[in-house]
């Protein structure tokens, strides 16, 4: 990097953006500058952006998610290649030290000066640590940073006990990760309640009584008097201010946050009396060239925001004004919506119902820990509410907050059977209405997409908090026929509840029965017929079907890979993959493997999933083949099928010094146990020792990553064209509390998926996604929990290797030929040419000769 940057020609050379800190704010405001065209790739801009920290701008909102298995490069928000395809200029871990207004100038850390022509300052807000005695002690640590999420995992190795000094959102969110970390865990809070500013009384009741059922200690209003330490300087307690004390060896501070003004005040900006750089609606401050955004400025309404939304429209508002453009910022919306400790929390408006006259409508179930307040004006008008454990409803609630109510607002919050619930659908909404507040996007212009992804993509809409994704679900246009294809009325998951309802054996009766009437009698079609095959084979145990797929009519209904058990290549030949649980093989297995290869004359390859591929086997070989590996102790690994492919797994705690689970067991007992389960598309699975996740768990359909206390259970992963993070479903599982829960979800997910549906979009997609989904397979809320575990013991229960099977069944055996009339003749353009001692198919004798061609100008070309 340049020692200084001073241009010599200030007055020809483009204007120079400097922008302080690479926050969530600074990184919105760079996307905003490049949506503008002001960047040094577009020849407009020299933008140069000085960030503290090691790393560039991270979701900050999801930082806990750190401590469930998401790795630094997963919170990462600029995408790859941003910086350089704009031309941006960020230097990690060079802070500012110094501004000079006069000169135009910012020096950062390493010495190095630059000039600017607008300089934005970003710098966001630092952690308040309460002036206690011991705050400084070893073992005390705040809670912004990935490096102070580091620093606390690694102490609380040798940690029993810790304690949160704070009880709001980040409060709560580190003690749910102390928790994690297997820390008997407490929370002080001064205030008489938790979440004092979001909630009220009530919701701070019902808020406290989940959380204390989860394990966690709540002291509430009592204050931090001392952290005290033993003579290494390790901390061992904390006095409150009750008298009371606390044993504890590892204190987190999360008491608030304050503005980083420090820059500002040194060099002579504005400041506000309790801190944040004075800005106007233009957010510039009191010198014309410099602007300041997000939690370090008081904003013109004389609020300093601490949410990320705010500070993105200030972002926003920021590069529209340096743009040329106008544009203002006048205050925003305080709503959050957020998952703490697994609760859901959502408040909006006027959440503690300050306004004059104003009414409250208030439903409390202690015993559930709901919570649901409706604050109402005079007139009818939706002011503002909390929602506590059950907050369905925010993202229609919210905007509509300042219009008076289409039902009455005690329907809106009172359970099935009690009067309600009504669901406001977003169709009441009018499109000026705010749907994504982090980004500030309306009805209006999601209703201009078809689409989720394209919605994101365009708008942004639905990738901050996530609160509004259910909403913009229930935006896209649907369709009126749902049917499966033009055979049939039905979804798949219809047709799975019929077939498993009325127990149906055959695709010719569901077609005659509840196909379409034009559709009765005939074939079917190349859609719903290897559909009907699939979910038949998944029920195959429960309606009493043959559980074997190429017996009888189900043969005839297999996609082109389960037609001979096997993959399909590209030159007509076939691939052998058979099952190695969890990654784990003999010496002897391997040996039979490498014999088999080496006599038949295949391709080896050693597949990402932890298993070996052998391809180039003809159709006639495959049994012969299969029967040395059966011999050998092999069974299929299904990789032909729409169904379970493997459970990858690291060594685990047997031979790693940083496992603390045996994850290569569980692989293969989860491995074992769903082996051959047809479901709507493919499988996948690991099981990682510890959170390092060499496994790569949260890339799979249903990932496991090990915890001191117990399994982490993440669901809904995919790599790809377009990879996807396993979401948390439930976590601190013993091993039977893990395998019930996989159980539920993977039924539940053969039960109501699409056709080719992969877990990752089936959650996006379902109605209330991971929200609705847990609530099914973990609290039971519709009651199907036994029967999900029914259907899978029946999996269990009558699974057949179909290679064993095939290889004992003389008429079985006789569906693999080349020719019908011919058995015994080989396919003579399955051909192979050696490459890297080995063989690869010989692609030219598929191609055939090269024919000329007559042009159209009558000359020939080859």
């Amino acid at each position: 990097m340049p020692v200084s940057t001073l241009p010599t020609d200030r007055v020809s050379a483009v204007p120079t953006i400097v922008v302080v800190g690479h926050g969530m704010v600074g990184q919105r405001f760079l996307e905003a500058l490049a949506e503008r065209g002001l960047t040094a790739a577009a020849g407009t801009a020299r933008v140069v952006v000085l960030c503290e920290e090691p790393r560039a701008a991270y979701d900050r909102v999801q930082l806990t998610s750190y401590f469930t298995g998401r790795t630094p490069d997963d919170l990462s928000l600029a995408e790859p290649g941003f910086m350089e395809r704009h031309g941006f200029e960020l230097y990690l871990g060079n802070p500012a030290e110094s501004l000079d207004r006069g000169a135009r100038t910012v020096t950062a850390r390493s010495g190095e000066t630059f000039a600017y022509d607008t300089l934005v300052l970003a710098t966001g807000s630092y952690p308040f640590v309460p002036p206690v005695p011991g705050k400084d002690s070893d073992g005390c640590f705040v809670y912004r940073t990935i490096e102070d999420l580091l620093a606390i995992e690694e102490y609380a190795r040798t940690a029993t006990t810790g304690a949160v000094v704070g009880g709001g959102l980040l409060g709560l969110e580190a003690a749910g990760a102390l928790k994690g970390l297997g820390l008997d865990t407490h929370v002080v809070e001064f205030a008489p309640r938790l979440m004092p500013v979001q909630v009220d009384e009530g919701g701070g009741a019902a808020l406290l009584r989940t959380i204390e059922s989860m394990g966690l200690t709540v002291h509430t209003g009592v204050g931090t008097q001392e952290v005290t330490a033993g003579a290494d300087g390790a901390v061992n307690g904390m006095s409150l201010s009750d008298g009371s004390s606390l044993a504890t060896d590892l204190v987190v501070f999360s008491a608030g946050v304050r503005p980083r003004d420090q820059l500002a005040r040194d060099c002579g900006l504005a400041v506000g009396p309790r801190g944040g750089v004075i800005v106007d609606a233009e957010c510039r401050t009191s010198d014309p060239a410099v602007f300041a955004i997000g939690e370090c400025a008081l904003a013109s309404d004389g609020r300093v925001y601490g949410l990320v939304a705010p500070g993105y429209e200030m972002a926003q508002t920021a590069a529209e004004v340096i743009a040329g453009g106008q544009a203002a910022f006048t205050g925003a919306d305080l709503s959050t919506k957020l998952k703490l400790l697994g609760v859901d929390v959502a408040s909006f408006g006027d959440a503690h119902g300050t306004a004059e006259g104003c009414l409250d409508v208030v439903y409390a179930d202690s015993r559930s820990g709901v919570y649901k307040k409706l604050v109402i004006g005079r007139d009818g008008t939706l002011l503002g509410g909390v929602l506590i454990g059950d907050a369905d409803q925010y993202g229609t609630l919210r905007p509509m907050t300042g219009t008076v109510l289409p039902v009455a607002p005690e329907q809106l919050v009172l359970p099935a059977g009690a009067g309600g619930p009504v669901t406001l659908g977003p169709s009441a909404l009018p499109d000026e209405a705010v749907i994504c507040s982090c980004h500030n996007v309306t009805k209006g212009a999601i209703c201009a997409h078809t689409t989720l992804p394209e919605v994101k993509k365009c708008t942004k809409a639905g990738t901050g908090c996530g609160s509004c994704v259910k909403v913009i679900g229930q935006l896209m246009p649907q369709s009126e026929d749902r049917g499966l294809c033009g055979c049939f009325p039905y979804t798949r998951s219809e047709l799975y509840e019929i077939v498993r309802t009325l127990g149906v054996t055959s695709y010719a009766e569901l077609l005659d029965s509840h196909g379409r009437e034009t559709a009765r009698g005939g074939d079917g079609c190349e859609v719903c017929k290897p559909t009907v095959g699939s979910v038949i084979a998944s029920l195959a145990p429960t309606v009493g079907a043959s559980g074997y797929v190429l017996d009888g009519e189900q043969a005839a209904l297999q996609d082109t890979n389960d037609h001979f058990l096997a993959n399909l290549q590209r030159n007509g030949s076939y691939s052998i993959v058979p099952r190695i649980p969890g990654g784990e093989i003999t010496p002897e297995k391997l040996i039979v493997i490498g014999e088999v290869a080496r006599d038949f004359g295949l391709y080896t390859k050693i597949t990402g999933g932890q298993r070996i591929d052998l391809f180039g086997a003809r159709v006639d070989q495959l049994p012969l083949i299969w029967t040395r590996l059966v011999d050998a102790g092999f069974e299929s690994g299904h990789a032909y099928g729409k169904s379970l492919r493997t459970v990858k797994s690291c060594v685990g705690r047997t031979w790693c010094r940083y496992g603390v689970q045996d994850s290569v067991k569980m692989a293969i007992d989860l491995e074992l146990r769903y082996r051959g389960l047809r479901s709507p598309h493919k499988l996948k699975s690991a099981v990682s020792g510890c959170a390092r996740e060499c496994a790569e768990a949260r890339g799979k359909d249903f990932g496991i990553i090990a915890t001191v206390g117990g399994w982490n259970l993440y669901v809904g992963g995919n790599g790809g064209a377009e990879p996807r993070h396993a979401d948390l479903l439930a976590q601190d599982l013993s091993d039977a509390e893990l395998v019930r829960l996989i159980d539920r979800f993977l039924m539940f997910y053969i039960r109501t998926a699409d056709r080719l549906e992969r877990t990752s979009t089936w959650l996006d997609r379902i109605e209330g996604g991971l929200d609705h989904v847990r609530d099914v397979v973990v609290h039971d809320t519709l009651g199907l929990c036994d029967e999900l575990e029914r259907l899978m013991a029946d999996h269990v229960a009558g699974y057949r290797d179909e290679w064993a099977e095939t290889i004992s069944d003389p008429e079985r055996l006789s569906r693999f030929v080349t020719f019908v009339n011919a058995p015994d003749a080989p396919d003579p353009s399955v051909k192979f040419v050696p490459e890297r001692d080995q063989v690869r198919p010989d692609l030219e004798i598929l191609a055939g000769p090269v024919l000329a061609v007559r042009t159209l100008e009558g000359t020939t070309s080859r």
